[in-house]
């Protein structure tokens, strides 16, 4: 099974940090081909272009790079991991950017088709996403409608052919204990694995 686990913090010490590390470490020692990317670290850009905004038919090739070997990759995945904290509930900017800028038509989705609706072109049916948060479940739930949930499980990867979406909130960081950040450690491991038990 081949699976990239995307990260989007921009310090190199944190616990999302440390949770895309054990993600990748249980996904290897599983057997799966892990592509792991640190978009901070890999300096990608998050400005989308002109040229790469059509969305009728294939959008226009990009110059950039990392948005061309990402595009690559997303054709021979399995599954995809985000691992990112929630930042006014949205992802960080750099991962806004990703999926704006990668998940483009012709790469990962499709328009005109007969009933009007896009078709997804990902062969990546199932994505895991784990998020990091210092608002409290209820007030996510209750105040905000859980924005992330919105934007990951409704808009986003159903919509480029990913139908089975899991997702994981780790609260409140700020103000927890080595023990359950262990915890939620083992967590994530879990979770990973579970990706590949059920395949």
């Amino acid at each position: 099974m081949r699976i990239a686990v995307y990260l989007a913090h921009p310090r190199p010490d944190s616990f999302n940090g440390a949770l895309a590390d054990a993600v990748i470490d249980e996904l290897r020692t599983r057997g799966a081909g892990v592509i792991a990317h640190d978009l901070y670290a890999e300096g990608f850009d998050p400005a989308l272009t002109g040229v790469e905004t059509g969305t009728v038919g294939a959008a226009a090739p990009s110059a950039d790079d990392l948005v061309t070997r990402y595009q690559a990759e997303l054709a021979d995945l399995d599954a995809l991991v985000f691992v990112h904290p929630n930042w006014w509930g949205m992802p960080p900017a750099i991962l806004t950017g990703w999926v704006q800028r990668v998940l483009a038509p012709g790469v990962a989705y499709k328009l005109g088709t007969a009933d009007g609706e896009p078709a997804g072109l990902l062969r990546a049916g199932r994505a895991l996403v784990l998020n990091t948060s210092d608002t409290p479940a209820d007030r996510e739930r209750d105040e905000f409608g859980d924005p992330l949930q919105r934007i990951w499980a409704a808009c986003v990867l159903p919509y480029v052919g990913v139908t089975d979406v899991r997702r994981v909130v780790f609260r409140t960081v700020t103000d927890s204990t080595g023990a359950e950040r262990a915890a939620w450690l083992q967590e994530a491991r879990d979770q990973a694995a579970a990706l590949l038990a059920e395949a």
